[in-house]
Parts: structure tokens; sequence; C-alpha cells
């Protein structure tokens, strides 16, 4: 006996119900022209996926319900299995439904409510209580959602109920190694069941989120026998025989660098086109941040969508003006020249006498920088074009960037890249051709605010800063902890310090893409009136502040 499932790899929109259904429309009309039996969409299909608190408003609820009646009285000659948010007894269940020729087969509530890192799920939903089987072709199929074949005994639990094939729709947002995760702890689980299962995620940026698809299919030994792939649309059919799936292609798995490319590349995508933003403009320093941002922008939207703008100061050399217009240049970017030294001149004429007997100090180079930021601001304003920020994560961490300058903006794609990354990330777009002057790459690091001014006068090389960064922030690691690994004491002294005293700055900043498994904002919520100290432990004397 043969089944056909076809897998729908769908990149959908939170609240766009409607645009919604018309994928899952022509997603299930083009698997029935292609003899598939059964079409499985992502977990909350309907409504896109997290939905957050619009999940508190009857209205939208009602929509989601209607769309769904609407799916199942067009659908026809083919079972399709959608998830949505189900009102029911005055609760709310995340379901999946399995609908086919007006009638519903079966349906299913969520039983593991993720409630950890960026998923809040249990803030909405009522756990299910109860396993769901239903038959296509003598095929009895179990659903699952997402997080529930995470937890060791549901996958156990369908078989022993009678299950022959798992499906499982699924929103599981990407981090850096997280389909290698992924596929390791479900295939074990499949491995000891014995039974085969199906995995389909949606793709697409939402926010901070990025969703990779990387939907597979394993067989009951464990193995993927097919896999889509990252960060595209498709619909892919795999036959079962016997109950057994057929192998078929199988895309790359996760690939350093290449990946989290090619993740930041979708999140701009689809933070401008979900925004309705006409393109995007950023300042073009010269520096490698600001490069690297500029390649993504146009790999993401194209030359035509992007703005380049450099503003120099009397402390900006000349190498960088040269190496901001090459970068343009070998893009394809329409650019502008605008001096700051004329705002700049009149801010500090202005403030002169409220200034008088009070020695220069980091006001005066943050002035620059603000500066900036009311001239972008002032340019994404008139054309509707988003803002892109450059800061990385490592300048976030510490707090080495200007409220209201640099950090202005709406969107920081590089808001979770390491410093170190960003130098791979640049790189790597160089093989695809050659877009960042060697120079920008190889040169130290500078904010251009003072004379001759290096990113370490005031940091640890990032080589040291980034590994005691990710140890504190995505580890929670204590700072005796990272001292023991090696570390000099006033090294992560001074970096857990920066970090701690930083987070109000962190809190005003634009959202940006996720690739960590530990981001700031959704993943990393700390009070910013606090006296926690993470370097209490150390008694060493508090160091400087960098610039605000």
């Amino acid at each position: 006996m043969s089944i056909k499932i076809a897998l729908a790899q769908l990149n959908l929109t939170v609240a766009d119900i409607q645009t919604n259904t018309g994928k899952i429309l022509a997603a299930a009309e083009q698997a029935k022209q292609q003899q598939a039996d059964l079409v499985v969409f992502p977990e909350l299909c309907v409504t896109g996926y997290p939905p957050e608190d619009l999940l508190f408003r009857p209205d939208f609820i009602q929509q989601a319900q209607q769309a769904v009646a609407e799916i199942a009285e067009k659908i026809a000659g083919i079972t399709v299995v959608i998830g949505y948010p189900r009102q029911l007894d005055g609760r709310l269940y995340n379901t999946a439904v399995a609908l086919r020729d007006g009638e519903t087969l079966a349906e299913y509530h969520k039983q593991a409510l993720p409630n950890y890192g960026v998923f809040d799920e249990q803030r909405y939903f009522t756990a299910g209580e109860h396993s769901c089987l239903f038959t296509v072709k003598d095929s009895r199929l179990a659903l699952t959602i997402c997080e529930d074949i995470w937890q060791p005994g549901i996958i156990a639990k369908n078989r022993a109920a009678g299950a022959d094939i798992i499906l499982t729709l699924n929103a599981s947002p990407f981090h850096a190694g997280k389909m290698q995760q992924r596929e390791d702890i479900i295939c074990t689980q499949v491995k000891e069941a014995g039974i085969p299962l199906v995995y389909v995620n949606q793709i697409g940026g939402q926010d901070e989120l990025i969703f990779d698809g990387a939907s597979f299919v394993a067989d009951r030994n464990g193995d993927v026998v097919f896999r889509a792939a990252e960060f595209a649309e498709q619909l892919n059919i795999v036959e079962f025989v016997n109950q057994q799936p057929q192998k078929s292609d199988t895309a790359d798995l996760y690939q350093p660098v290449v990946s989290e490319y090619k993740a930041l590349v979708l999140g701009i995508q689809d933070y401008v086109r979900k925004n309705g933003f006409r393109g995007a403009i950023l300042g073009l320093s010269g520096g490698i941040d600001s490069a690297l941002v500029l390649a993504l922008a146009v790999d993401a939207l194209g030359a035509d969508h992007v703005e380049a703008v450099l503003m120099p100061s009397r402390y900006t050399q000349d190498m960088s003006n040269q190496d901001a217009i090459l970068e343009a240049e070998a893009l394809g970017v329409k650019y502008h020249v605008l001096p700051i030294e004329p705002a700049v001149t009149a801010f500090n004429e202005m403030l002169a006498p409220l200034f008088a007997g009070s020695k220069k100090d980091t006001t005066e180079e943050n002035i620059q920088a603000r500066c900036r930021g009311v001239l972008l601001m002032a340019l994404s304003n008139k054309q509707g074009k988003l803002l892109l920020t450059t800061g990385n994560k490592s300048e976030m961490s510490v707090g080495y960037a200007t409220l209201y300058g640099d950090m202005a903006g709406g969107f920081a794609p590089l808001k979770d890249v390491s410093k170190l990354l960003v130098y791979q990330l640049a790189e790597y777009r160089n093989t695809l051709s050659p877009v960042i002057p060697q120079r920008v790459i190889t040169r130290a690091p500078s904010a251009e605010l003072a004379p001759d001014q290096k990113d370490e006068d005031s940091l640890p090389p990032y080589a040291v800063l980034d590994p005691i960064l990710a140890l504190y922030v995505e580890q929670d690691k204590s700072a005796d902890q990272i001292v023991a690994q090696g570390f000099a004491i006033a090294d992560v002294q001074r970096a857990i310090s920066l970090v701690d005293r930083n987070e109000y700055k962190r809190r005003q900043s634009p959202p940006g893409i996720r690739i960590t498994p530990r981001a700031f904002g959704r993943d990393r919520r700390y009070p910013i009136s606090s006296a926690y100290r993470g370097t209490a432990a150390l008694n060493q004397p508090a160091p400087d502040n960098v610039k605000e």
C-alpha cells in the first residue's frame, strides 16, 4: 500500500489570515495535481507564528476559525493538515486539524507547551491531553505539534496507540546549530519508537525570529531520507510504501556561517516586505559592520532598493571614505556624501555656554554620532525606507554604541552577530563576489569619533571579548567560571561590568535578527534598575564606562 505525503514549507505572515489562507489553498491544489494523498502545513499556519497577544483578541480568533471553515469548504480530493488557534469551551488550544471534502477527520490539541527562550505558549494556550489518530489509505496517522516531539514519550505514546506514521506541524525558529540539534533529538526518539515521522517547518522572518524550514522525513530507523532546503519555500512529496518512506533528495544540513548569512538576508527581506517599507537605507562608514550590512541588504532587497549615506567628520580617515565608495559601487547602490561638520559645529556652538568650564569627553564624541542619526532618520522618513543600524552584538553587549546616534534606526541586522562572526560573514560574502575591500576586513576597527581612535582603546580585543560575552550572556556563566577557563580577571571584570550597566541602552535598541541560542530581547530579559553585579565575586573595582 502506498501513500504520498506532501510537505508544504511556506513563508507565512502573522495576522495576514487572508493571504495565508490563499497560500494554503494554492499549495493544497498543487499537491493534489502531483497526486499527493495528504499535505501537511506548519504550526498555526492560518494565523502565522507567533501571533503573541493577538491571541487574546476574540475577533482575531474568529477570523482564524472562519478561514478554517473556508479551507474545509474549498478542499476536495486531498487531505490537508493545518494549524490554527482553536477556541473550545472557553479555552484556547494550539490545534492541528485534518480536513477532507468538507469534513473534519481529526482534531488534535498540542500537549507540550514551551515556555522558555523565545516561547511563551503557556501564556495563551491550554495543553491538550490526548493522542489523535486518523486513517488515510489504510495508514494510521498521528498528529503532533512542534514541542510535542522534543519531549520524551509522546512519539512512543502514539506508536503504542497504533500509529503507523507521525505527522508533526512545526514553527521551530533558527539559531546556529539548531537544525542538527533538532534532527538528533527527534531521530533518536523515532528510532527508539520504531516509527517514521514527517516534520514540516515554516520558513521566513517574523520580527526577531527566523524560521529555517529544513523540513524532513525520518524512517523507522531514525535515518533522514528526505530534507527540504533551508530558508526557501518548497512543496515536496515523499512516498510511503507499506508505511515506510522512500528515499528522496536531501538538501544540505546546517553549514556554519553560510546558514547564518542566509538567515540574515531572509530576516532583512521579510522585515522590509512584511512591514511595507519601500527599501532600506543605512550609514556607510567604511568600517566592517556597515559594509556587511550593505551587502546583506542588497542580497535581500536588490541594489535598486538600497541606499547608502557617507557622513564623514573631521576624524574620518580618507581610506574610510574611499572604501565606503568602493563598497557602494561594487554593489551598485545609490550613495550620497553628507559631511556632518556643519551640524556638529552648530550643536557645539549652541552648547558652548552651557559646557563652559567642562572638559571635552564622550559628550562631544556622541554629538557626532547623533548628528548622523538625525540625517539618516530624516532620509528614512522622507523616502519610506527602513533605516538599518549597523551595530553588532559585541557592541550592544558592552554599550559601545551611542543612544540616538548609531543606535537610531528601525532594524538591527547584526544585533545578534558577534564582531568575530561579522568578519567571518564578510569573508564568506566575498567568496560569492568581492564587494568588501580586503583593507576593511584587516584594518583595526574604530568608531572614528576622536583622533586615532581604536575600539581596543576602550575594550579588550574582540578575540578575547567575544568568548567572554558568549559565556556570560548566552550561557549564564559566572565571572569565576569564566576566569577559570583561562581569561584574565581584568578582562572578565571589565566585560561583565559593561554588560550589566548597559541594559538601559539595549532596551532602547531596535529589534534585530536572532541567530544564536540567546539573543537580547525575547531571550534575555533583564531589569534595567537592578543591583545585581556579575563581577561581585571577583572583588575588583569597577572600570570606567565607555561611550554613551
